[in-house]
């Protein structure tokens, strides 16, 4: 019987890690033919724009798929991938530890080995849920791992189509280098987690104040210079509790949550939906039931842990004002007036957690893909009682999370760009921005791919098993130097 605590260490881990790739290689010969623009310059067989948890997870998956020319960028510092050592502010996950994310059903490489490796099996059973800052070293670890280069700190600026032919243009530039590239792919993967495509929302009676006075709760706040002053977040979701709970241990004086609820968001309807059928399969429902499952999901917004919960509740300077909307905000003199229903209300300055709006067009390297694509708008109009403009923006995909045309002959090209962010989730559930669905989301997405370059290569292939003669064994009157077992087939040859 194994001893609980024993630490085997990485390097261990690791060396379980290189045993079961090659336990699940088969079959490992390349095969995607090598394809070249018109002016001979090379094109990728995919390019992955975002090396976060989902771009990772589909690296990784591209990699098993034996998918060989792909490249990775990410705008961020490398580390700095993702929201959880930047703007995510509560201290663990809200998912359960037991989740499954990018090692994609390998045990080998689970959260769970990683931590055990280091910390023992009494340190697992004892642990409540992930710390971010955990997760996110174990991010840089599974790229490490896995082998998988991804390329900091450059942003993509406009994907748009070749002229007259089948291939993806994206423009990269460095973020600090300011050096600019033209990238040719044959397929795109948009793997930016929940900031794409749309925008952090702020109602426009916020913005139009100076911004001295104001933050969006995704944004880089200094809370040590809101020590010892008054702060009011606007928001009922985990992201406005996380940013009052982390001004109030840097000291803030009060900090005052509205939300325009009459009740906080208590139930986790996305615990619910954590099976198979709902994961794998939400996606195969028709139309009518995606609308309302996701209607219903999204209207009910995302309940926030117990763990957050308390997080503020012990502090005698929290208060929470329910059924209470900003009407108005006005600056008099260094502080901000705001009317509610509940009364007046006064704050040094105000923390904005009002969530994401959707809009492919407010990202300009989104422009000629929100000039073409379908949106839910588009396709579905739902009966009466079901109404919802918020989502009737989200992107309308196809099965394997690739944008459709708005019209019929239009935009083909569309088709070899998938997004896997949080604006799949009408069309998919939770998805691109979720651990809790990677496992069954990043298999259909690169199965898509792997189908697409089968179908677009086939003369190809049929070219190449009709030349494909190599024998299983000489006969006694043949000559060769090259034994049959030492032959390797490359289908890209």
């Amino acid at each position: 019987m194994s001893d609980p605590d024993l630490v085997i260490g990485l390097a261990a881990l690791e060396a379980r890690v290189a045993e079961d790739l090659r336990t699940i290689s088969y079959p490992d010969a390349a095969w995607v033919p090598e394809r070249q623009a018109a002016d001979g310059s090379p094109v990728l067989d995919v390019l992955i724009i975002g090396s976060g948890q989902g771009g990772l997870a589909v690296a990784h998956a591209l990699k098993r798929a034996r998918i060989e020319r792909v490249r990775i960028v990410d705008r961020s510092p490398e580390g700095l991938e993702g929201p959880w050592l930047t703007y995510a502010r509560m201290p663990t996950l809200r998912s359960p530890k037991e989740v499954n994310g990018p090692d994609l059903d390998i045990p080998s490489l689970a959260f769970r080995s990683w931590f055990v490796a280091q910390r023992g099996g009494a340190a697992w059973e004892g642990l409540n849920k992930i710390a971010k800052e955990d997760w996110a070293s174990y991010l840089v670890w599974l790229r490490r791992v896995l082998d998988i280069p991804i390329e900091n700190e450059i942003a993509a600026e406009r994907i748009t189509p070749v002229p007259d032919g089948d291939l993806i243009q994206v423009d990269l530039v460095g973020v600090r280098s300011g050096i600019r590239e033209q990238v040719l792919a044959r397929k795109v993967v948009i793997a930016t987690g929940i900031e794409t495509p749309g925008k952090w929302w702020t109602p426009p009676e916020i913005s139009a104040l100076d911004r001295r006075f104001w933050a969006h709760a995704s944004e880089r706040i200094d809370f040590g210079k809101l020590r010892g002053r008054r702060v009011a977040v606007l928001g009922a979701g985990a992201s406005a509790f996380d940013n009052a709970a982390t001004v109030l241990e840097a000291g803030a004086a009060q900090v005052t949550v509205c939300c325009r609820r009459a009740e906080l968001q208590r139930v986790q309807p996305f615990k619910w939906l954590s099976f198979p059928g709902f994961l794998g399969h939400f996606a195969d429902l028709d139309d009518a039931w995606r609308w309302r499952f996701m209607n219903h999901l999204l209207s009910l917004r995302e309940a926030f842990p117990k763990e957050t919960w308390e997080r503020v509740a012990k502090h005698d300077n929290f208060a929470l004002l329910t059924g209470a909307p900003w009407l108005s905000c006005a600056i008099a003199g260094d502080q901000v007036a705001i009317q509610t229903p509940k009364g007046a209300l006064e704050a040094d300055f105000l923390i904005v957690g009002t969530g994401f709006a959707i809009d492919l067009s407010a990202r300009p390297e989104f422009s000629e893909i929100a000039a073409s694509a379908a949106i839910w708008r588009d396709r579905y109009s739902p009966p009466a009682g079901e109404e919802n403009p918020r989502l009737e923006s989200f992107p309308y995909l196809d099965p394997t999370y690739a944008f459709q045309e708005r019209h019929a002959g239009t935009a083909g090209w569309l088709r070899h760009i998938r997004l896997f962010t949080f604006g799949a989730t009408l069309s998919f559930g939770p998805s691109g921005s979720s651990i809790n669905a990677m496992k069954f989301a990043v298999p259909r997405l690169v199965s898509g791919i792997v189908r697409d370059l089968m179908a677009e290569d086939v003369e190809q292939h049929w070219e190449s098993l009709q030349a494909y003669d190599l024998p299983e064994f000489l006969l006694p009157d043949e000559k060769g130097t090259v034994a049959p077992q030492q032959a390797v087939i490359s289908r890209s040859a």
